[in-house]
């Protein structure tokens, strides 16, 4: 089942309400999403990423996951 860019936001906003969160894609499967948020500023890249992947609830989880790719920056604010 193909995901909106919204509905990725949502998902990822229900972990980070205060972030700026910006998704974009419109094939249904392959995304690019930018989240900033202050949660982020004592966490490494790698820990930020984490986060945000939990957030999307197992939506990525192996071959029958409705999201197949989604290339993620995330950063806390300057």
């Amino acid at each position: 089942m193909a995901m909106q860019a919204h509905e990725v936001e949502e998902l990822i906003r229900t972990s980070f309400p205060n972030a700026k969160i910006t998704v974009e894609g419109d094939d249904g499967v392959h995304f690019s999403a930018m989240v900033v948020d202050e949660s982020f500023r004592d966490m490494n890249r790698v820990q930020q990423q984490r986060a945000v992947f939990a957030a999307l609830k197992g939506k990525m989880d192996g071959p029958n996951g409705e999201l197949h790719a989604l290339a993620l920056t995330t950063k806390a604010p300057e």
